[in-house]
This record gives C-alpha cells, sequence and structure tokens, in this order.
C-alpha cells in the first residue's frame, strides 16, 4: 500500500477507494515528543479496539468520526478528512504539563472543564496556541474552532459518563478533527496514548504516563482498560 504519512503511533495508507484512508496502528510508545521510545508488543491492537469502541459509542451519539469499519485488529478504514492542524484539548482534573505550567497540584478537580487549543507541530513541539492566534495564522474559521470546541465537551460528557462505568476517571485527553465534505469530524483516535485515565477508587494511572514516568507495565494497564472498556 502507498504510505501517505507515518507518525509516532500509526501509518497513514492510501485507501483503495477515493475518499478513504486506510490506518495501521503501531506498536510503539513515545513521550517527551519522541525523545522516548519503545515497542510493545499488542499495544496497537489495544489502542485500535478502545478507539473502535468509542467512536461507535459517538456515532451513536450524533457526533461524526473519520471511523468507517475495521480491517484487521491494527488496521481500520476511514473517511478521507483533512486534518486541522489545531488540537483540541479537554481537562476535568488538574494533571502533567497544566500542574506543571500553572503550579497546581496534580489531582486538583477543576471547578468545570477546561478547553485548551495547541498547534499540531511536532517540530515546535506543540506549543499552546489560542483563538486569536488560530485565526490570524488561517488554521481554522471561527465557525470551525467554535464547532470544534463544542464536539470536545459534548465528548468529555459522553467519556466521562462512559468511564465512569467502568470504575475509571477521566482526567483529560487530546482530539484531532478534520474536514470531510465540508464538515467537521473527529479524526485520529481515542485511546489511553491520548487520555488520562484513574481508577476511580485506588487513583492508580492507567494511561501512557506509566511509560513516561516509568510507573509500571505499560501493558498490563492498556489491557486493563480494554477489559473494562469492552464489559460497560
Amino acid at each position: 500500500m502507498e504510505v501517505v504519512y507515518e507518525g509516532k503511533s500509526k501509518i497513514v495508507y492510501k485507501g483503495e477507494t477515493d475518499g478513504t484512508f486506510i490506518i495501521k496502528y503501531k506498536d510503539s510508545a513515545t513521550a517527551g515528543n519522541g525523545a522516548k521510545k519503545q515497542e510493545f508488543a499488542g499495544k496497537g491492537a489495544v489502542n485500535a479496539k478502545i478507539t473502535k469502541i468509542l467512536f461507535e459509542l459517538f456515532e451513536q451519539s450524533g457526533i461524526e468520526t473519520h471511523y468507517i469499519k475495521t480491517i484487521d485488529e491494527t488496521t481500520v478504514l476511514v473517511k478521507k478528512a483533512e486534518i486541522v492542524q489545531v488540537e483540541v484539548i479537554i481537562r476535568n482534573i488538574a494533571a502533567g504539563s497544566f500542574s506543571a505550567r500553572y503550579g497546581i497540584p496534580e489531582g486538583k478537580i477543576l471547578p468545570f472543564p477546561t478547553v485548551e487549543h495547541s498547534l499540531k507541530s511536532d517540530a515546535l513541539n506543540d506549543p499552546l496556541i489560542n483563538e486569536s492566534h488560530i485565526l490570524a495564522l488561517e488554521l481554522a474559521s471561527e465557525k470551525e474552532l467554535k464547532e470544534m470546541s463544542e464536539k470536545a465537551l459534548k465528548i468529555n460528557e459522553i467519556m466521562k459518563d462512559f468511564y465512569k462505568k467502568a470504575n475509571l476517571t477521566l482526567v483529560d485527553f487530546k482530539l484531532e478533527f478534520g474536514r470531510f465534505e465540508n464538515r467537521i469530524i473527529l479524526c485520529d483516535e481515542i485511546s489511553p496514548d491520548s487520555c488520562r485515565l484513574w481508577d476511580s477508587k485506588t487513583g492508580q494511572k492507567l494511561d501512557k504516563d506509566i511509560f513516561r514516568r516509568d510507573l509500571g507495565d505499560l501493558m498490563t494497564a492498556y489491557n486493563e482498560v480494554l477489559r473494562r472498556a469492552t464489559n460497560v
């Protein structure tokens, strides 16, 4: 297959029909914008399965995604969308860079979900960017920006409720959107790679912070998230 793009965790191929891509999830885990990297057997398959569960849930709630169907355990067929070069980050609880940046203790519950935007650029280490900059750089229109933020907040409520049933606390997460036939749709993935998830009772981390901070076995945690998500 013809490679269109290869990122840190996925390879995008040209689809067999117009208007589609084929995405293969990799077993790679990276941190520090690729400074730390390691392979974990089965990671791609776990992330693909978790993303499928969530994307199908979003579709049922009226949020269009790029997901079409699963080809095999690490490969999916998706709509060919033009990725908006702005990542949307939703935070429910202070953690990670938010805590470090503002001096807020990790674990502090925020009074309401916060919305952040970052420039999608590995070369620049995905810097935070405000709405005025996004419009000035013509990365998205005012209408698109409003729609992405509204969809992200709706997705947050859906995921919080879903993960609550799995005895998991949704701390924060990152989303990517794309343009498809003049519509803004959800793209990329939603997995423990892009979400912070803590056990609701113990506070145990079950996401990529395990790899970032050398807290234990990554695949044990990811498989536990999949097990709980499958049983909701």
